[in-house]
């Protein structure tokens, strides 16, 4: 491993200190509450040094340093503004600072927003823009944000119009993980991959039998620690995103990305639950709208399409042909696939016998995100900044956080799985909570905090919620009872 010793594997302990309110400090200096928060749960883990910041115990001198939040989009597309959208900068402004405490030879800043992304208003909405230039001048070793996309894209009247390789590719790495993909098990030959507002064509190029390829952003690979500075939200295709689903991030082009698989689940597919010819039929237009090079086929296309999802409306319907359900049973591989390349990816293009790099998960939940995540999120004051060396070990105690069983969302439970290149080496009943909580099993933490907190959970994932079970489990005891 390049960074300092340690069983990233093993460390099953997650750290939780909370803030005096739900809010973000509006100053960017030592003083900021959110930075001393930072400094608390790195104290808890271990993770600090006397004279060399929050982090002085992991980044060796010279060391290159990947901060890596979620900058998903430059507007909330609900009326609800982009606290909950996006990682806070107030987070990633500490974060940097206390990497740079630590004396490395560089630090950035980095992500993949989608596609539709304008990282210019990006950096205007969350400040981050004249921060990082502030920063720059004042210190040459922070050497800015950087966009990971190689494709980015603009909709004219909902129609996509796209700028492709906006970034060479040697500026990446190219992972096949072939037969050991997780995406392996469920590959067939119909090409039945998708990811929404793209050309299934170019999704079937990277992902079929034996074939699972990723394209990483170089800087990624090149670290020697990344900090994860994930935002907690409700997502409504895999659940949760937090320190798994975060990685997405470090990918540069769309058509490496399953999200789903095409058609319901009573034809194999895991698009939508059962079977419904207006959503087959939606399906078929949207690959036709994007599989077309004329402009004009493509409005046609999509105003046929907007008329089939005024129809699906009328039925009530509101999980749409996304994979917005809890069995869309894609995302999770996906995910899990990039956090070990993450762990165990080298140079070359290769994985390694043992983990290449540390990496930290530091979680903002000081307002966390509710509801249609991950663009649409309603604010969730929790007030909380939580980390953890093991995003496994991270998310199981964000999916609690959100109200979920995490046994039931599979980017959670399907983390723990004994597959090569394991992401953990222990069970969740080992996660060990540390900090303004309670220490203890997480487990037991939860079962004695009071769990009363309302959450708003994407309409395709509230089956797999705590109040869902607590149903279920009622309605086991009167069945059995009767």
């Amino acid at each position: 491993m390049k960074g300092s010793s340690g069983d990233i594997l093993s460390d099953s302990n997650v750290a939780v200190t909370a803030l005096a309110a739900p809010a973000y400090p509006v100053q960017l200096d030592e003083s900021s509450e959110v930075r001393q928060a930072l400094k608390r749960v790195a104290n808890e883990l271990h993770w600090s040094e006397e004279g060399r910041g929050a982090f002085g115990r992991i980044i060796p001198r010279g060391a290159r340093v990947l901060v890596k939040p979620n900058l998903v989009l430059h507007e909330n597309e609900g009326p609800w503004g982009i606290e909950p959208l996006v990682t806070n900068l107030s987070l990633i402004s500490a974060a940097v600072e206390e990497a740079l405490c630590a004396e490395p030879g560089e630090v950035i800043v980095g992500d993949a927003p989608l596609q539709g992304c304008d990282f210019d208003r990006l950096l205007v909405a969350t400040g981050m823009g004249q921060w990082a230039d502030n920063l720059m001048k004042r210190d040459p070793r922070f050497k800015g944000v950087r966009d990971f996309r190689r494709t980015t894209c603009v909709f004219v009247d909902g129609v996509r119009m796209a700028a492709e390789g906006v970034q060479t590719e040697d500026r990446f790495v190219l992972f096949d993980l072939g037969r050991n993909s997780l995406l392996e098990p469920i590959t067939s030959d119909s090409d039945s991959f998708r990811v929404t507002c793209y050309d299934p064509r170019l999704l079937a190029r990277t992902h079929s039998s034996e074939r699972h390829q990723y394209l990483i952003a170089r800087e990624v690979i090149e670290a020697d620690v990344i900090i994860n500075l994930p935002k907690l939200k409700t997502h409504k295709n895999a659940g949760i995103t937090c320190a798994l689903k975060n990685l997405i991030g470090i990918n540069g082009n769309k058509e490496y990305l399953p999200h789903h698989r095409i058609g319901g689940s009573h034809s194999g597919g895991d698009c939508y639950p059962d079977s419904s010819l207006i959503k087959q039929a939606m399906e078929y237009i949207s690959d036709k709208e994007y599989m077309t090079s004329s402009v004009s086929k493509a409005r046609l296309w999509h105003g046929i399409g907007r008329q089939f999802q005024r129809a699906l409306h009328l039925t009530g319907d509101k999980t749409g042909i996304e994979g917005s359900w809890s069995g869309n049973d894609t995302i999770w591989r996906t995910c899990l696939d990039l956090n070990r390349i993450l762990l165990y990816g080298q140079n070359d293009g290769t994985l390694a016998d043992g983990p290449q790099r540390r990496v930290l998960h530091v979680v903002d939940a000081v307002v966390a995100g509710q509801g249609d995540g991950p663009l649409r999120p309603q604010p969730l004051p929790l007030g909380l900044i939580m980390a953890g060396q093991n995003a496994a070990a991270v998310d199981w105690v964000g999916a609690q956080l959100l109200q979920y069983e995490p046994d039931r969302v599979m980017i959670v439970s399907r983390a723990f799985g004994d597959f090569s290149w394991p992401l953990t080496r222990f069970k969740p009943d080992a996660i060990h909570i540390l900090g303004d909580w309670k220490t203890g099993k997480a487990a037991q933490v939860f079962m004695k905090r009071d769990n009363s907190l309302s959450v708003i959970h994407p309409l395709g994932w509230r089956d797999v919620t705590r109040s869902a079970s607590a149903v279920e489990s009622i309605n086991t005891k009167t069945e059995q009872a009767g």
